[in-house]
């Protein structure tokens, strides 16, 4: 009988102790497979939902619906709290409904809403206007939805609400209600349903609270949601403080397809205000600011920075010889130089010489511009760039080669005498004495005389016209009350060229008026406005605001506000979009800018 060897067979205990271990091992290889998924790694902490709120880890949340609308919904209603400075999500959920379906139930509802007219009129009692317009509205909409015009929906819209504690989630959800409340449209917290409403705003399009309002397409076309209004970039200077959303206005000009801006307020709105703060912080990115100044309004800025400041008067030393030529030009201008200037100041002599409403007539602009050339010639400027550096000639110097003319050169001679030998004599008929080498120079034309003033403005343009094609710097050019240059063809012509061609001399023109009405009934004044990509639009008159409506395509809330704006407030257009703004100034800014020593940090 042979014998064998037999393998010990494991005991109950050790089954025991292998199972464990195996299982031990799955346990960690599942966690350690469990904590690489996104899943894991988007996941809060902790849940908790509680009737009227829910925890999501260390944030409370709070699920709202809207239940109620009025009967008219505005363009853009929904664009206050789209903005609204707190951590919210909103989600929209619409179903279209079959017509033939809205339209058995309109024609159902009708013959109700008339039944019921009839019988209180049987009876005698006093009209009711819910009535009325409920049979009028439902009327208005079939006859839409008959004719295709309209679809209808079922419209819920969810809004869920974040904050760091309860206290905190009570005040924003405070907050939500008053602006809702503001438009007549009622919300609700979704009592008990937390966890559907938290589920209804995520993005999974799971539309759990099924709190639906019947809505048409005109209604539904109000609630466009891509209404954020945020110009805020990465480098700028700062504007103000965005009244949708609290947010900050900081803006670069220099990035829009030109770096023009219009400025249009009523006097008082604040306007100065504006344009001076956007100077001073202009400059502290390198930017230099010139600046045509009608009523004194910028000596204090302009001396506190150390800038120039130049006061034009027929008492002062002050001489700017509108013959002057720019020393130095790019190529594709050098050769056209002379010419340049020689049609600048035809513009400036029809304003000097002319009927305000006729001009000159052919025969004398022949005999001026033979004038001009001649007297250029008799300086040794002719249109070779290389006589350009000689001595230009003075309205002195034109004086005389009208003088020694045919008719009608001695006509003209005669009344361009006041200029050179007779009571504005001086400041416009001799050398230029002017440096404007500064990062802020202002022209002051307040003392001048109310018939010199739109020459001035003129001339002194024309002037930094030449300086600013000759060296390209990064520069804003600030012409206040540029009504009075709109008084005269030429000198708009002139002011619109300007803003055509100041972005190739990375120049940005700032053309600040509040003469609305008359600026913008001339062809000049549009066309100035259509090449400015800023403008913006602080408090009007009521008559100005039917003007901007129709020419900026303002809503009619914004209409509303326009006129109503307290001072310092407005809409600040940059390109396609446009904010309400606040233009708020700093303590030390203000003591700069203000004109008024009683005014707060706001303008």
């Amino acid at each position: 009988m042979a014998l064998r060897n037999r393998a010990p067979q494991p005991s109950a205990a050790d089954i025991a102790n292998q199972s464990q271990l195996q299982e031990e091992v799955e346990i960690q290889q599942a966690f350690e497979a469990g904590i690489t998924t996104l899943r894991d790694l988007i996941s809060p902490s902790s849940i908790e939902i509680h009737s009227d709120y829910f925890r999501l880890g260390t944030k409370y949340g709070r699920t709202l619906y809207v239940y109620g609308y009025p009967r008219t919904l505005v363009t853009g209603w929904l664009s206050s709290i789209i903005n609204i400075d707190e951590v919210i999500d909103i989600s929209m959920y619409i179903y279209p409904v079959d017509t033939t379906i809205v339209m058995k139930n309109l024609t159902k509802k009708v013959t109700q809403l008339e039944a019921s007219a009839s019988i209180d009129q049987e009876k005698g009692r006093v009209r009711n206007p819910e009535l009325e317009a409920a049979i009028s509205d439902a009327e208005e909409l079939r006859d839409q939805l008959q004719v295709g015009a309209e679809k209808f929906f079922r419209y819920g819209l969810y809004i869920t609400i974040y904050a760091d504690n309860l206290d905190e989630l009570q005040f924003v959800q405070h907050k939500i209600e008053n602006i809702f409340g503001q438009q007549m449209v009622f919300s609700k917290v979704a009592s008990s349903q937390q966890e559907q409403g938290m589920n209804s705003t995520m993005p999974q399009c799971s539309d759990q609270l099924q709190i639906r309002r019947n809505m048409n397409t005109g209604a539904i076309s109000t609630s466009f949601p891509f209404t954020s209004a945020d110009l805020t970039q990465e480098k700028g200077i700062l504007y103000g403080v965005n009244m949708h959303n609290n947010g900050l206005v900081i803006f670069d000009r220099f990035t829009l397809e030109n770096a023009n801006m219009v400025v249009f307020a009523k006097s008082g709105a604040g306007k100065s205000f504006t344009v001076k703060l956007e100077a001073i912080r202009s400059m502290m990115v390198g930017t230099e600011v010139i600046i045509i100044d009608p009523e004194n309004e910028y000596q204090k800025l302009c001396d506190a920075v150390g800038g120039s400041y130049i006061r034009l008067s027929l008492n002062s030393d002050v001489r700017i010889n509108p013959f002057d030529l720019p020393k130095v030009i790019d190529a594709e201008d050098s050769g056209d130089a002379l010419r340049t200037n020689l049609t600048t100041l035809h513009g400036l002599f029809r304003i000097m010489l002319g009927d305000k409403e006729a001009g000159l007539n052919p025969v004398e602009e022949a005999a001026l511009d033979q004038a001009l050339i001649d007297t250029y010639a008799r300086a040794g400027i002719t249109n070779d760039p290389l006589t350009h550096n000689s001595q230009p000639p003075t309205m002195i110097n034109l004086f005389d080669t009208l003088q020694h003319m045919g008719d009608p050169g001695p006509s003209l001679a005669q009344r361009l005498r006041k200029y050179t030998t007779g009571t504005f004599a001086g400041i416009f008929s001799q050398q230029s004495n002017i440096d404007i080498n500064n990062q802020m120079v202002v022209f002051n034309i307040r003392d001048l005389e109310e018939e010199l003033r739109p020459i001035a403005m003129y001339i002194v343009l024309s002037h930094v016209w030449s300086i600013i094609r000759a060296q390209q710097k990064r520069r804003l050019l600030l012409v206040d009350e540029a009504w009075q240059l709109m008084q005269y063809e030429d000198s708009a012509n002139f002011l619109f060229s300007l803003a055509k061609r100041a972005r190739k001399y990375n120049l940005g023109l700032t053309t600040i008026t509040q003469d609305v009405e008359d600026f913008m009934s001339m062809k000049m004044g549009r066309a100035i406005v259509a090449n400015s990509s800023m403008q913006l639009l602080l408090k009007q008159s009521a008559t100005a605001v039917d003007v901007l409506s129709d020419v900026f395509k303002l809503t009619d809330e914004e209409r509303k506000r326009l006129s109503n704006f307290p001072v310092g407030q407005g809409l600040f257009f940059a390109g396609q979009n446009h904010v309400h703004i606040q233009v708020i100034a700093s303590e030390q800014e203000e003591q700069l800018i203000t004109t008024n020593p009683n005014a707060s940090n706001t303008p």
